[in-house]
């Protein structure tokens, strides 16, 4: 069985000799200074920038490809200014690295949406020249999500480009997150990307992009246990005008949305309970497999997709056939 994993962070020296040097805008220096840290601590660095080594886990683990991409939150602290030029820089050596490793390594770009018609521009070169296979989006921008006018052109090239968005996590907006250590991984992560999905969905922006793919990693971020609520409830606010805050009229349901432009990753979820669910709710050829590397151990997960209780077709799918046919890897 083919294993591709599709949510593999990387980085390059090049990258970060830079990136550690650009200013940080207002509202993410909590962020960047964890991820900086962690970024130069030398054992989680290693793993970030060695393939070799990577390449070599991989093999013991049993597999075959990852798909790799920037790790959070890219580019998307930094002015606009230094994000750009950093983004083209990584997403060249990120092709190059693809390049020198066919069947093994397939790449998301990075854009900087804080400039969405330079982010349009390098959309369209990741998938044309670039020969990329999707792009990396952290969540929120400067607390600003891709539902908002303002990223409309971004949001056409990624559809006109046929260029899945990976919608990452990363720190929420919201300050009421920030205590407890409920900003990172614990809660904050899944419940801001949860929140970006659910705007997606809900302002009308699916309606506008009906083609466009939307990836989500943990298996959904929790929506697909909530997705009959999500409806009833959507289907009543509709009935009472909005029911407190202006709502526009969708074309469909929200977990037809879902089911539509969404593909969800299992990456840091081994839960096969939690694993049932989603494939009830939104069927095996929207769910494909990852890891979360290098936060997430590479056997574990392999080996929770080899003994999940699977049929042959959905292990099947999981593995590799979903991840072929969204990432349009041979």
């Amino acid at each position: 069985m083919r294993v591709i994993a599709v949510e593999e962070h990387i980085s390059t020296e090049a990258f970060l000799r830079t990136a550690h040097t650009l200013d940080v805008v207002p509202g993410d220096e909590a962020e960047m200074a964890l991820m900086r840290a962690v970024e130069e601590s030398p054992v989680p660095r290693a793993r970030l920038v060695d393939l070799d080594a990577r390449l070599r886990e991989m093999d013991a683990a049993g597999q075959d490809m990852a798909v790799l991409s920037l790790n959070p939150p890219g580019v998307q602290p930094f002015p606009a200014a230094g994000a750009v030029p950093l983004a083209r820089a990584f997403n060249d050596e990120l092709a190059a690295i693809v390049r020198r490793h066919p069947g093994r390594f397939g790449g998301l770009a990075t854009v900087a949406p804080q400039d969405p018609d330079a982010a349009a521009a390098e959309i369209e070169r990741a998938m044309g020249p670039l020969g990329l296979n999707g792009i990396m989006i952290n969540s929120h921008t400067g607390g600003r999500y891709l539902d908002e006018p303002e990223f409309a052109l971004l949001l056409a090239s990624a559809e006109a480009n046929r260029a899945p968005i990976y919608l990452h996590p990363r720190v929420p907006s919201a300050l009421v997150y920030r205590d407890y250590g409920m900003s990172g991984a614990v809660w904050g992560y899944q419940a801001e990307a949860g929140l970006h999905a659910m705007r997606l969905i809900l302002s009308g922006t699916l309606d506008r992009y009906p083609d466009l793919t939307v990836v989500l990693g943990h298996l959904g971020e929790g929506i697909p246990y909530w997705l009959r609520r999500i409806d009833n409830r959507h289907a009543f606010a509709e009935r009472m005008i909005g029911a407190a805050t202006p709502m526009p009229r969708l074309s469909l349901t929200p977990s037809e949305y879902f089911r539509r432009n969404f593909v969800l990753t299992t990456s840091g979820m081994d839960d096969p309970d939690v694993l049932g669910l989603v494939l009830r709710a939104v069927g095996e050829d929207n769910v494909m497999f990852a890891i979360d590397f290098p936060y997430e151990d590479s056997a574990a997960a392999v080996a929770f997709l080899r003994d999940a209780p699977l049929t042959g077709d959905q292990r099947t799918a999981l593995a590799h056939r979903t991840a072929e046919r969204v990432f349009r890897l041979t």
